[in-house]
């Protein structure tokens, strides 16, 4: 069975300890996970979407989430900026961006996912609607922050109908590690925590 794979968020300002706003041990992923993304086959997974985080400091100041974080990931900072390299993946594996401007990757109803390869875009729904109909049930999430787009991004995918496995090794969270997120928000989902990577 074919998989897919979310990359959440790997950006500067979530991962470095000098970002805007770092997540406690997000640095100490990036080498395991490297390895990881670099280790994925084209029999194994449809692609690889990464997530970005993606603020202008005009709208983001007027925002909710301004309320509860500091600025952060504006485009095209060195803060936006993804700590993963795509081209690490093998080329054989479509890679795709998905930029967003709040915590959900679900929540705005006008996204695209573009193709990096080729720059194609796609509106994020009829994307992940193809995805089903070429018979991808799993979706591996991965990135920060746990307990903030990790959970959302996986909150939108059962309720999608797929089902999703979260390596402990290759996530963390600000207040709850993923596995306390599975317990507490994902028991009767179909969601499988895997152990470390």
């Amino acid at each position: 069975m074919t998989g897919f794979v979310i990359v959440v968020d790997m950006q500067r300002d979530f991962v470095a300890a000098d970002g805007a706003l770092p997540v406690a041990g997000a640095e100490a992923i990036v080498p395991p996970m490297k390895a990881w993304l670099a280790g994925l086959r084209t029999e194994d997974v449809a692609g690889v979407l990464f997530t970005a985080d993606t603020h202008v400091p005009e709208i983001y100041a007027a925002s909710a989430e301004a309320e509860q974080f500091p600025p952060h990931c504006e485009k095209g900072t060195p803060g936006w900026e993804n700590v993963l390299d795509p081209d690490a993946i093998d080329p054989a594996v479509p890679v795709y961006l998905l930029e967003k401007g709040v915590f959900d990757m679900w929540a705005e109803p006008d996204l695209t996912v573009t193709a990096v390869a080729t720059g194609e875009q796609v509106a994020r729904d009829a994307f992940f609607a193809e995805l089903t109909a070429r018979g991808v049930k799993e979706v591996t999430v991965i990135g920060v922050a746990a307990d903030y787009c990790v959970r959302w991004a996986i909150e939108g995918l059962v309720a999608r109908g797929f089902t999703v496995e979260a390596p402990m090794g290759l996530t963390r969270g600000i207040t709850r590690p993923i596995e306390q997120v599975i317990a507490d928000e994902f028991a009767d989902a179909p969601v499988r925590l895997e152990a470390a990577a």
